[in-house]
This record gives structure tokens, C-alpha cells and sequence, in this order.
């Protein structure tokens, strides 16, 4: 009967040790651990959701319709998602922001009509290009501003951090450049039509802005406004990504690649053009 006894108080001791252990243990987890955590608000959601960073500002390749982007860009975002199982969300940003973004990990891939440049290639990396364009001067009918030489002395709106912007800067403040020392002097706007704006009030004199958003501005003044090249500067479009996100990139470059095969991305152009 001892033994009996012995044996029990023996296994209700152990049973009462281990189970104190437990739950020290599951005390002592950590919060974070909480694998139904909601991630903050901009940033990326592993797994679940493709964000892409833009400039809504820059028809036809993105502008909002009511509260929703569309554009260019936007469609081939769209697919690109497709192709990743994956679920699109599209922010809208500050052009000249939308580079940190990328870089501080709040995108997966910024895609915004962005020009191809050594200085950027340094902070990301870019896909294949898929669209070529060059530089447009907009200006009042009867002002005929139609080349480089025509802006000397005058201001000139570009959109902060565009090609436009570096080209028209440059050319006024660098010693070579074909406005230095002509009086011309360069406003920086958040986007084109800010600076259409004020080219209609006045308050400028030109826009240098990339040809098809040039064309849009126009297209909706035609009665007031032209365009017409800028000099010789010739650039490609490329879809950004975090330096060494391989993998995201080589599937960009397979979706933008079938889409210039089959003439989607011209096709595109089209429809938001009109």
C-alpha cells in the first residue's frame, strides 16, 4: 500500500512540475511572435500584396479617374501582379519620393514613367526598358519658343526631379550648358500641370516636360498652348526595384517583354491618349 502511494505522489508531483514549467514557458514568449500581427500602414505585406509606388500626375502612363489610378503603367502593373499571383496596390507619391520609398522598403517596385539614369542606377535597379521618349517644350502659341535657344532669358516650369528638371537646370547653371549666363531661370513644380497652369496665368514662360504628357497637357489647351522636342534628349522608361531584388526583377522583365511582343504596352498608350 506504501508502494501505491509512493507512486502516485510521485506522478502527481511530476505531473504538477511540468505543467508548472508550461506555463512559465508560454508566459516568457515574446509578443512578437504574434504571427496575426496587422503590418503598418505603407509598408509591404510579404506574400500577400504587389505595392507599387507612382506619380498619378504623369497621363497617360498614370493620372487617377475619380479615386482610382489608371494609366499605363498601371496596366502593366496589373499584369505583372497577375503573373505573381499576387494582389496590386497602386500609391500615389511625390516623384522625387518615390526613390526613397523604394529604397526604405515601403514598395515592391516603382513604376512612373521614370527615365533610366546612371545617378538613379546607383540607389536601384531598373528592368528592361519599354518605352523611349525625349523632352517637350510647351508654350503659349504666339510666344514661338521652338529650340533651346528660344529660353534664354526666360522661366522655365519643369516637374521636380524629372529629366526635364535635371536637363533644364544643368543647362542654366552649368558653365557649358546652352543657358548659362542668358538670364533664364528654372521653377520646379510638384507635377506638369501645376506648371501648365501657370504657364496659361503667366507666371511662366515654357514647360520642359516628356513628350506624351506634353502632348496631353496640349491636347486639353489646344486652343491656347503648343509643343514642340526639346534639343536631342533621348530616354528610356524602366520599372525600379530594390538594389539585388533579382528574382522580382527577372519576373518584370518577362511580363514587360511578352507585353512589348505583343504590343499591349503601344496599344495602351493609345487608349489613354485619347
Amino acid at each position: 500500500m506504501k508502494k501505491i502511494i509512493s507512486v502516485l505522489l510521485m506522478i502527481t508531483m511530476s505531473f504538477a512540475l511540468f505543467t508548472g514549467c508550461s506555463s512559465d514557458t508560454a508566459a516568457k514568449q515574446p509578443a512578437d511572435n504574434n504571427t496575426n500581427q496587422v503590418p503598418a500602414e505603407g509598408t509591404k505585406e510579404e506574400g500577400k500584396s504587389l505595392i507599387m509606388y507612382t506619380n498619378a500626375e504623369f497621363a497617360p502612363f498614370e493620372y487617377f479617374q475619380g479615386e482610382k489610378i489608371v494609366g499605363v503603367d498601371a496596366d502593366i502593373a496589373a499584369e505583372i501582379a497577375k503573373d505573381l499571383g499576387k494582389e496590386l496596390k497602386i500609391e500615389h507619391s511625390d516623384f522625387d519620393s518615390l526613390i526613397p520609398s523604394l529604397v526604405t522598403g515601403k514598395a515592391d517596385f516603382v513604376a512612373a514613367g521614370m527615365t533610366i539614369t546612371p545617378e538613379r542606377e546607383e540607389e536601384v535597379d531598373f528592368s528592361i526598358p519599354y518605352v523611349e521618349s525625349v523632352q517637350n517644350i510647351i508654350s503659349k502659341k504666339d510666344a514661338e519658343l521652338k529650340s533651346m535657344e528660344d529660353l534664354k532669358g526666360k522661366k522655365i516650369g519643369v516637374q521636380l526631379g524629372t529629366t526635364g528638371d535635371i536637363a533644364v537646370t544643368d543647362a542654366i547653371n552649368l558653365e557649358d550648358g546652352d543657358l548659362y549666363g542668358s538670364g533664364a531661370e528654372v521653377k520646379t513644380y510638384a507635377n506638369a500641370l501645376e506648371a501648365a497652369q501657370d504657364l496659361l496665368t503667366g507666371r511662366i514662360d515654357a514647360v520642359v516636360i516628356d513628350k506624351l504628357p506634353a502632348e496631353e497637357i496640349v491636347k486639353n489647351n489646344v486652343e491656347k498652348l503648343v509643343t514642340v522636342k526639346f534639343g536631342e534628349i533621348s530616354e528610356s522608361y524602366g520599372i525600379a526595384v530594390e538594389q539585388g531584388n533579382t528574382e522580382l526583377l527577372e519576373t518584370i522583365n518577362k511580363t514587360l517583354q511578352r507585353l512589348l511582343d505583343e504590343g499591349k504596352i503601344e496599344e495602351w498608350i493609345e487608349h489613354h491618349s485619347k
